[in-house]
C-alpha cells in the first residue's frame, strides 16, 4: 500500500465536491466572519498577552456549531466526525496535522455563548446579511409554533407541583449534582393529532391525545422568502396565542398581512394586531356546537394555502436536523433552538442563491 500524499488528499476532496459537498457550498455563500464582532463580544477574549494556550478561532468554533446543528451530533461524535470527514476538515480550514476542539471545548464554547445570551445577537447578524443580499421581508409573514422534545424527566406529583409553582424541591436543595440534571423549565402538555382511519375503513369519533415533554419553537416567517425573521423559545405548554404579542410580529415586512392558525385567534390578538397596522388573515374558528358557515370554510381554505409554508421550516428543521433539545433548562433550549433556526436560514439562502444563479 502506497504512502497517502498531498495530490490524493486534493483528489479525494475535489471528488466530494463533484458529489455535492454542502458544507462547501456554505463556505462559498455564507461569510462567516461577519460572526467574528459578536462572538468576541461573547466570548470576551483576552488580547493574548497572558501564558498559556491560545482559544480555538471563535468562527471556527460557530462553524463547529454548525456542523453539529445540520447532522444532529452530539459533542463526542462531532469530535470524532471532525477528525474522521476530509469535508468536515475543509469547511473548518483544518489541516489533516491540526489540532481538533475536543468535546469539552466545544461544550464549554456553546455554554459560553447561551450563558451571554449571544444567540438573538448572532440571529439578528445573518438576518442583516440576508437584507443586504436583497432578501427583504415581503408580502406579509406567517406565524405558527412546534413542539420540541427533551429527554424526559421521572418526577414525583408533589416535585411537579413545586417546580409549576417556581420553587426547587425540598429534596433537590442538597443535592446539586440531582438537581444540575433536572430540566425545571420544560413541561409536559398534550399533542393532538388526527384519528387515523381502521382496517374497517371507519374513523374515530375522537382524536389522540399525546403526552409530549419538552420545549415550543415559536417562529414569524416572511411569505416572500420563508425566511424565519422573528422566533422565540417557551416551555411546551405555553400558550402559542400569546406569544403574538410578545414581540414575534416583525414590523419590518413590506405588507402587514397576517398568517395563522385558530390558536392565534382571540380579542385580544386582534386589537394589538389592529393597533399596531397589522391586517389579521388569522383562520377563525368553528362555532361551538355548530356546524362552520359555509362562507368561513371557503376563507379558512383560502388562507390555508398560504399558512401551510411555515410547515416546511419545522419539517425541514425536523427531518433535516433532528431538531432534538439535549441539554437541561431553557437558557440551553434557547440556544439549541436559536442554532437550528439560523442554519435553516443558511440553508433557504443557499437554495435561493442557487435558484437565482441557474435563473
Amino acid at each position: 500500500m502506497k504512502q497517502p500524499s498531498f495530490f490524493d488528499v486534493e483528489e479525494r476532496l475535489a471528488r466530494l465536491s463533484g458529489l455535492g459537498d454542502q458544507l462547501e457550498a456554505f463556505s462559498r455563500t455564507v461569510d462567516f466572519e461577519v460572526f467574528r464582532p459578536d462572538l468576541e463580544k461573547a466570548l470576551a477574549y483576552s488580547d493574548g498577552s497572558k501564558c498559556g494556550r491560545p482559544p480555538f478561532d471563535p468562527v471556527l468554533m460557530f462553524k463547529i456549531l454548525v456542523i453539529q446543528t445540520l447532522n444532529n451530533l452530539s459533542d463526542e461524535r462531532t469530535e470524532y466526525l471532525i477528525n474522521d470527514r476530509l469535508s468536515f476538515m475543509r469547511f473548518l480550514g483544518l489541516g489533516l496535522s491540526d489540532r481538533v476542539p475536543d468535546a469539552k471545548t466545544v461544550w464549554l464554547f456553546r455554554e459560553r455563548l447561551a450563558q451571554a445570551g449571544a444567540i438573538e445577537r448572532l440571529f439578528d447578524r445573518f438576518d442583516a446579511t440576508l437584507r443586504t443580499a436583497g432578501y427583504l421581508p415581503m408580502s406579509g409573514q406567517i406565524l405558527d409554533a412546534t413542539l420540541v422534545a427533551a429527554p424526559k424527566q421521572r418526577n414525583t406529583n408533589a416535585e411537579k407541583a413545586d417546580l409549576r409553582a417556581g420553587r426547587i424541591p425540598e429534596d433537590w436543595q442538597d443535592k446539586p449534582a440531582k438537581l444540575s440534571h433536572k430540566d425545571r423549565h420544560a413541561r409536559w402538555t398534550l399533542k393532538f393529532t388526527k384519528a387515523k382511519r381502521q382496517d374497517d375503513g371507519t374513523i374515530p369519533a375522537t382524536d389522540l391525545a399525546i403526552p409530549f415533554f419538552g420545549y415550543k419553537s415559536h417562529v414569524s416567517i416572511d411569505r416572500k422568502f420563508r425566511f424565519i425573521r422573528k422566533w422565540k423559545t417557551t416551555d411546551a405548554a405555553a400558550s402559542d396565542g400569546a406569544r403574538l404579542r410578545e414581540g414575534l410580529l416583525d414590523k419590518t415586512n413590506t405588507a402587514s398581512s397576517v398568517w395563522a392558525d385558530t390558536a392565534y385567534r382571540s380579542k385580544a390578538n386582534e386589537d394589538f394586531m389592529d393597533k399596531q397596522g397589522f391586517v389579521s388573515k388569522v383562520h377563525r374558528k368553528k362555532p361551538h356546537l355548530k356546524p362552520m358557515p359555509r362562507h368561513i370554510q371557503k376563507s379558512n381554505a383560502g388562507k390555508s394555502v398560504v399558512r401551510s409554508r411555515v410547515e416546511h421550516v419545522f419539517a425541514d428543521q425536523k427531518s433535516q436536523m433532528g431538531l432534538f433539545v439535549r441539554t437541561v433548562g431553557i437558557t440551553r433550549a434557547t440556544m439549541r433552538i436559536g442554532l437550528a433556526n439560523i442554519v435553516y436560514n443558511m440553508r433557504r439562502f443557499l437554495f435561493l442563491e442557487r435558484l437565482n444563479a441557474s435563473a
